[in-house]
């Protein structure tokens, strides 16, 4: 017969295991232990360095030429759920990102260099071998995307929107609301 402290032990053990960090993962990090998996706002910013049908149709976003962009991109985390908005349409995906942003020139989608897909905007390779002002590139899951002229949005009804980058919408009830309506999303449940 095992002994009744032995027993207590194992079972408050097992009760509170949640609330520990798993075995053998010191060396990662992992969403409720070293951050939570956020809502974001993200400017997809097209200019001469990125478009928006480009990240559409191979799955990613993008920012840099510029050490403030580029860190913005690089607060994301793999599980972040993001609301693309490009300026002057409004909102144009909601998407999951699923690998995080690392230099333009060492990411690989549908196993081919990004930079060797045909592009609507070649000058993604723009500052290629600087780290501070090349584009730096996150993969990203499309759950719904939408070409420029079909973007979601509703004037003059205090809808979020910002000059930065990357913001988070958890004080933007309104905006969520929004884009659940809109994308046909819930927002909880690609959190989970």
């Amino acid at each position: 017969m095992e002994p009744i402290i032995r027993v207590i032990a194992r079972d408050l053990s097992e009760h509170y295991a949640a609330n520990f960090r798993p075995h053998e993962t010191l060396h990662k990090k992992i969403s409720g232990f070293d951050y939570k998996n956020g809502l974001y706002y993200f400017n997809v910013g097209e200019g001469d360095s990125r478009c928006w049908n480009d990240c559409k149709n191979l799955g990613f976003i993008s920012a840099g030429q510029g050490q403030r962009w580029r860190d913005a991109i690089l607060g994301f985390e793999e599980g972040d759920i993001i609301a693309a908005y490009l300026k002057g349409k409004g909102f144009v995906g909601i998407g999951k990102v699923i690998a995080k942003a690392r230099p333009v020139r060492e990411i690989v989608l549908n196993n081919i260099s990004l930079l060797s897909h045909k592009l609507e905007q070649p000058n993604l390779q723009k500052n290629f071998d600087d780290e501070i002002l090349c584009e730096y590139v996150a993969k990203v899951k499309w759950i719904a995307a939408l070409d420029a002229d079909n973007a979601k949005w509703k004037p003059k009804s205090g809808l979020f929107t910002t000059q930065l980058v990357r913001a988070s919408l958890d004080n933007q009830p309104k905006t969520v609301s929004f884009l659940e309506d809109g994308f046909g999303v819930h927002f909880e449940e690609l959190l989970s």
